[in-house]
């Protein structure tokens, strides 16, 4: 694991590549964690969570999830406020929820990467994930 010292505020560069596909899901949009690995083609869900929760406080990391739809422990209100202002499609909250806090509606509010010249540039998987494709969610 590469740890940055006090002195160097360069980020490793799967880190850097991580924050530069979150930074291109638009408003009212959002990509799994497993997206984001399959969009760079490398790592999977977890490596791309760790890269969030360390250093993902300058990007818009609301739009980077949990493929359940869930909103991020600890985040949910924070996050819900996000949603709404940038009319991000969720699920209305079951009553068993805690908190009764909704839910990503998934089917909706995923993003594929279209739209992007990124999907067609090195680093980018050519036409991004399918927004029905949840492959890249399973990996451990």
């Amino acid at each position: 694991m590469v740890r940055m010292s006090e002195e160097s505020q360069a980020l490793p560069e799967y880190a850097e590549r991580v924050l530069e596909v979150a930074e291109l899901i638009p408003p009212g949009r959002v990509m799994t964690y497993g997206d984001v690995a399959e969009w760079l083609e490398e790592g999977g869900p977890r490596q791309v969570g760790r890269v969030m929760a360390l250093y993902g406080g300058g990007v818009p990391w609301w739009r980077v999830v949990r493929s359940d739809g869930v909103l991020l422990p600890g985040h949910e209100l924070r996050a819900l406020e996000r949603y709404r202002a940038e009319g991000t499609p969720l699920r209305q909250a079951s009553r068993a929820a805690q908190g009764h806090v909704p839910k990503l509606d998934m089917r909706r509010a995923r993003w594929d990467g279209e739209g992007t010249d990124a999907a067609s540039t090195e680093g980018g998987a050519a036409g991004g994930v399918a927004a029905g494709d949840v492959a890249g969610d399973a990996r451990p």
